[in-house]
């Protein structure tokens, strides 16, 4: 099982060098990540954008150029859909967002003529965050994404995260349906969904898991919480996966696991064909990094 980030980078050198495509590289983090996942032979990676503004962060930040393959287009959205084809032709692998709007990349990918979003799937955001404090990796679902899913798309949020767990080495991994309670309340939707979603996990309607909800945060990490609030549930104090009640909620706590806690982390927007590598323009190199493993490991 994996257990950190590293060890994502590990499990990935030991599988055939993926492709990469970026879009919009054109920001000194973006071009640290990918030259160092290229000289750690995690990708092969092609980089669309203005190639003098590529060159000068590039110059600026001493990274060797003639790593990548560099396709010229100064217009961004025609770069987003340069690294899009790429994929679509079979000559990328994943995909990665450079200096771009996030929105703008995601009308990108689903596009219905000419993105990676295949007719009836929903695109959604798996964030891995490692916590100095905390014993093994956290899956956590939507951070990003999916403003206000309804009951269908956390359903669907869940069995993405499973999968992602899986592809970690984590055979039946604990997954918490978060609320700000435990007890059901028809005043909280986020509690009934919850409810739903655990009844249809113990009926074998979602597999792959053990899965319990609503749960407040501290039952999801502290076995002792749990105990004081007297609830028993298979997931107290050992949870592998955090499914959110809205994109505010996930937002907040995965910013506060990596600039309070000082965690580290790789996210991906998964439901598309491949892997699409979304991190924020400010997060570091590192992140980005990690975010490339993760994509390939997915791939």
């Amino acid at each position: 099982m994996i257990m950190t980030l590293d060890q994502i980078v590990d499990r990935v050198k030991g599988t055939p060098t993926k492709r990469l495509a970026v879009a919009v590289a054109e920001d000194p983090h973006t071009i640290e990540a990918v030259a160092r996942a290229v000289k750690e032979k995690l990708v092969q990676a092609t980089l669309t954008g203005d190639k003098k503004a590529i060159q000068k962060v590039a110059d600026e930040n001493k990274v060797d150029t003639g790593l990548f393959e560099i396709l010229h287009e100064p217009d961004k959205a025609k770069a987003l859909t340069l690294a899009i084809d790429k994929v679509r032709s079979g000559e990328a692998d994943f995909l990665m967002k450079g200096l771009l709007d996030s929105s703008v990349y995601i009308r990108g990918i689903i596009d219905k003529e000419r993105g990676l979003l295949p007719p009836g799937k929903l695109l959604s955001h798996v964030t891995v965050i490692q916590v100095p404090s905390w014993k093994k990796l956290i899956i956590c679902g939507d951070v990003a994404v999916i403003p206000a899913p309804d009951l269908e798309a956390k359903i669907t949020i869940l069995n993405y995260a499973i999968a992602v767990a899986h592809k970690l080495g984590i055979d039946n991994p604990k997954a918490v349906i978060l609320s700000a309670v435990e007890k059901v309340n028809p005043k909280m939707p986020s509690t009934t969904d919850a409810a739903i979603i655990s009844k249809m996990a113990e009926r074998g309607q979602i597999k792959g898991a053990i899965v319990d909800g609503p749960l407040a945060l501290d039952i999801a990490f502290s076995e002792e919480s749990a105990r004081i609030k007297g609830v028993k549930s298979p997931v107290a104090g050992d949870a592998d996966i955090l499914v959110f009640p809205n994109i505010e909620s996930g937002n907040i706590f995965f910013k506060g696991s990596t600039y309070l806690a000082k965690g580290e982390l790789g996210a991906v927007v998964v439901g598309a064909t491949c892997p699409c590598v979304l991190t924020s323009r400010g997060d570091s190199d590192d992140t980005k990094f990690y975010s490339i493993a993760l994509a390939s490991l997915l791939t």
